[in-house]
């Protein structure tokens, strides 16, 4: 079997935390990111794909190597919603000779807590799918949840492959609660198995605008800059529409299951599986208060006083406090703050780049100032700005800054002057992480105010 983890989204259902330049499956809200969570276990099935798109190449690639994953990576050139990913890697496979292989598609941003109950239920899903049927997971439902699509099958057994009668889009309260009482209505996980052929045959009879696009990509196409041309022409379209929802009843399998599952999608959800799965780095200190849950900063007390089912999720730049059960109208505040147009939606203080991370410490009118981590072995792009001058502070590790060609060794203590238009880069050559303070002035800061000359990470 193929595990497949696909992992875009768009950042918001877990803000402030998660936001669009840091979606939530590389968050840091358990002990481990949901991404690797999901790798661990699709490395059980076989060696993972990553299914996900450029503008997450630094963050993925940082992740599977923190992981120790042996995962390749899959990027689309854009998102195109789930229809045209599916498609586009079965076009991959069926390029690599592997058409009759098995594929299992998990989302990277799912939590699973009763992994032996999911492998099991994933070795019949490979059975059922080498027989040509699509099988997809659904999930015993807790609660009757009104954000959550259903699978309605012939049969309320778990861990049984059963026929499915049809899918239902996300019902209102009251057709939800009616199946839950039906026993025989599931949620769907949107997890799917299936045969590379099989789903390839689909797309040519049920979708074939999608494999029209699909059958143009050669091998060629893949790592260049003619996919995007390509890409661009595909509908988008999720898989549920193009495919799922119009299988008849000889070419779809459901296997019911209750293995723990969550798509962690809202802080409600995060706060619920809190006791068993996260470290804290802070203390809430609670007087004549109960049942509150703190998303906090490290090193940070948070005080509660005559205050009860509160979610207080709290960022260098962003608070978020909601009662509990109300935090899925997170997406309400999303949406104010995306017709302001506002950053706090898109980034955070901090960013992961493919040589380190930086994190801005103050920005002024007059100065900004960050703390850069250079991993290492690793250096930044030759690079000038043409709006301010930088101050470098070299506060942990050493290596060598180049100043208009000349190399200068540096090392704790040193200090750096970065003139106005002069070109420049730092790098590590040594085994520890290099750390320095940098000092922005003049009269523009964006990022956006960078000219690259070289570059490791072809960003010129």
């Amino acid at each position: 079997m193929i595990p497949v983890v696909i992992s875009g989204g768009s950042g918001t259902r877990l803000w402030p935390v998660s936001r669009v330049k840091m979606p939530k499956q590389f968050c840091e809200l358990f002990d481990e990111s949901l991404q690797t969570l999901s790798l661990k276990r699709a490395e059980k099935l076989g060696t993972p794909i990553v299914l996900t798109n450029l503008e997450l190449k630094s963050l993925t690639e940082k992740n599977i190597k923190a992981a120790e994953s042996k995962a390749s990576v899959l990027y689309e050139p854009i998102a195109k919603n789930t229809a045209p990913a599916i498609a586009f890697l079965c076009r991959y496979l069926e390029l690599a000779g592997k058409s009759s292989d098995v594929v299992s598609i998990f989302p990277s941003d799912h939590m699973i807590e009763n992994e032996p109950g999911f492998l099991g239920v994933l070795a019949k899903a490979k059975d059922e799918a080498s027989k040509g049927f699509v099988v997809t997971l659904g999930i015993k439902p807790s609660f009757p949840s009104t954000g959550y699509g259903y699978i309605n099958t012939t049969s309320n057994k778990l861990n049984e492959s059963v026929e499915v009668l049809s899918f239902k889009e996300k019902p209102t309260l009251e057709a939800a609660s009616s199946y839950i009482k039906s026993g025989s209505y599931f949620w769907n996980a949107g997890i799917f198995i299936f045969k590379v052929s099989a789903m390839i045959s689909h797309f040519k009879t049920k979708c074939p605008d999608v494999w029209k696009v699909a059958s143009k990509i050669e091998k060629t196409h893949i790592d260049s800059g003619d996919l995007r041309a390509i890409y661009e022409t595909f509908p988008n379209i999720s898989i549920d529409y193009a495919i799922m929802e119009k299988l008849g009843s000889s070419e779809i399998r459901c296997i019911p299951c209750d293995i723990g599952w969550s798509d962690v999608g809202s802080w409600d959800a995060v706060s619920s599986m809190f006791t068993n799965n996260r470290k804290t780095d802070f203390v809430p200190v609670e007087v004549m208060s109960s049942n509150n849950f703190v998303q906090g900063l490290k090193n940070k007390i948070y005080a509660f006083i005559g205050i009860h089912n509160l979610v207080v999720v709290d960022t260098a730049d962003a608070l978020l406090i909601s009662q509990k059960g109300l935090t899925q109208n997170v997406k309400d505040v999303v949406d104010h703050l995306k017709k302001m147009d506002h950053k706090v939606i898109r980034e955070h203080t901090f960013e992961d780049r493919p040589w380190g991370r930086y994190e801005i410490l103050r920005e002024e009118e007059h100065f900004k100032s960050k703390v850069i981590h250079v991993n290492p072995g690793q250096q930044i792009s030759y690079q000038s700005h043409n709006k301010r001058e930088e101050h470098w502070v070299v506060t942990q590790g050493s290596g060598e800054v180049v100043l208009d060609d000349q190399v200068i060794p540096v090392k704790r203590g040193t200090y750096v002057k970065i003139p106005l238009k002069a070109k420049h880069r730092i790098r590590n050559t040594g085994k520890d992480t290099m750390e320095f303070i940098e000092v922005q002035t003049g009269d523009y800061f964006g990022e956006d105010d960078i000219i690259r000359y070289q570059d490791d990470y072809k960003r010129v």
